[in-house]
């Protein structure tokens, strides 16, 4: 109650649900299934942590109204700026903030600089600076915002507060999109509570109506709280989930040294004696290291006269281009078709995929958007063995994937998807398509030296028995 004895504004953050309280889908089943749930689905990079969870709240309210240690304030350079959060900041603390201000000369775009709260009920206020967003600058933009989270929550841990509110830093005038703009705030705020947990208690996602949407959509892929929440979620993970610390990993700025940068390393003679360069003169230390000539490159793949290891190496980047972009783009309604998901075990205990023909209208979705997601879905299960499973049933020749689409996608994916693809079963095909599980041009998509066809079994949440005939493919 204030002096006068009207009900207070201020909210006090420990009155406030969890983000694990609200969750609707438990695991209810014993402990025993919980663990073979987890033994037989491949795990999220943010695994389900309950303790974690129980420190997370999204508020849909004003920043400046949390009863909290600190409150975060989000601003320009010269700590000025006029934006609906440091509005309601600067009326509700009162005049000593601009006073207190002003002694601070100024803040840089993804710092973290410390005020008093006055008359707020937050003991401090955490002011920062989010980058102005262009898409050519992006990655920069992404660090700098990376920063400003990374930077309150050290803050927050050097002077022991017990928490934390965050408004959203990323302000609309600033024009950083804000699904982007989520995911690095949740996984920064994740990983920091994975390693410093014990340092603060609560973290307060403050939003606006607009925003809550958001927030509700993306806390799930960061904090999943349950284990099937969690599975669930793996496909949606952008492509940078960046390093320990939630940092964005940009590949081109990582300089690889050698253990002893004055000896030759083999693979790289291999390679340099591909080219039919000689780079002696120039040293073969780690920081003498060079990409070459990418056109010169192409032509020599073109007249068969690079190297194994320098073919694998090329392809391995186009495969990590296909796959940052497609963990970079939206591909909900590549989603929203069902087309491929993962369902369970086989009898040998390996992750079996499911491919519905009739999900996939060929000629009305962008092809290239569907191997995007392909990838997208696959990279995570290919890394151990799996087992496809194509469903043909009521097929029609708008779902037919065409040759050139496999021979891409056969191009495009990596090694593992070949070496760990143990059995492809064609679940009722027709007549015309029986004779063609036998074509050799089938053959590299298995990556098996020789097929046979016979009933097959599989482990499938959904029976297998109408099935009237099952090809299976598989090294004999």
């Amino acid at each position: 109650m204030d002096p006068l004895g009207a009900p207070s504004q201020f909210v006090d953050v420990d009155t406030l649900p969890s983000w694990g309280d609200s969750c609707e889908d438990e695991v209810t089943a014993s402990d025993t299934a919980a663990e073979t749930f987890q033994k037989d689905t491949i795990r999220s990079p943010f695994l389900y942590n309950k303790d974690i969870n129980g420190k997370v709240v999204l508020w849909k309210g004003d920043v400046a109204l949390l009863n909290c240690t600190a409150i975060v304030n989000t601003s320009n350079e010269s700590l000025t700026d006029k934006n609906p959060v440091s509005e309601s900041v600067f009326m509700l603390a009162g005049p000593d903030l601009k006073e207190d201000l002003q002694k601070l000369k100024g803040c840089r775009t993804g710092e973290a600089k410390l005020t008093k709260g006055f008359h707020l009920a937050a003991r401090f206020i955490i002011h920062t600076v989010g980058p102005k967003y262009k898409s050519r600058y992006r990655t920069a933009a992404e660090s700098s915002l990376y920063s400003c989270y990374r930077n309150v929550l050290q803050l927050a841990k050097e002077q022991s507060m017990s928490s934390v509110g965050f408004c959203v830093i990323n302000s609309a005038k600033r024009g950083y999109p804000l699904e982007d703009a989520t995911h690095i705030a949740l996984r920064t705020v994740r990983r920091f509570l994975e390693i410093h947990g014990e340092t603060i208690e609560k973290v307060v996602f403050a939003v606006s109506e607009l925003e809550e949407a958001t927030y509700q959509k993306l806390l799930p892929l960061y904090f999943p709280r349950s284990l099937r929440e969690e599975s669930r979620s793996l496909p949606y993970l952008p492509a940078d989930i960046g390093n320990a610390d939630g940092e964005p990993v940009v590949p081109e700025r990582q300089i690889r040294i050698s253990e002893k940068p004055g000896a030759p390393e083999d693979d790289q003679e291999e390679e340099d004696e591909g080219l039919g360069v000689d780079l002696s003169f120039i040293g073969s230390h780690a920081f003498a290291r060079m990409e070459g000539d990418i056109d010169k490159q192409r032509r020599l793949i073109l007249q068969g006269q690079l190297s194994e290891a320098a073919l694998q190496k090329q392809h391995q980047r186009n495969y990590n281009r296909w796959l940052c972009q497609a963990r970079s783009e939206d591909l909900s309604d590549i989603a929203s078709l069902k087309a491929l998901y993962q369902t369970g075990v086989d009898h040998c205990g390996r992750t079996v995929m499911v491919v519905v023909g009739r999900n996939i209208p060929v000629t009305l979705i962008d092809m290239d958007k569907a191997l995007l997601y392909f990838i997208h879905v696959m990279d995570h299960i290919a890394v151990k063995e799996y087992v496809l499973v194509y469903f043909h049933t009521l097929t029609s020749e708008y779902n037919h994937l065409d040759s050139d689409f496999l021979k891409k996608l056969y191009d495009v994916v990596d090694v593992k998807y070949k070496r760990n693809l143990k059995a492809v079963y064609f679940v009722h095909p027709t007549f015309r398509s029986k004779p063609k599980t036998h074509v050799p041009s089938l053959q590299p998509l298995s990556s098996v030296p020789k097929y046979d066809t016979s009933t097959a079994l599989v482990h499938h949440s959904a029976s297998l028995a109408p099935c009237v005939w099952v090809a299976e493919h598989r090294a004999v």
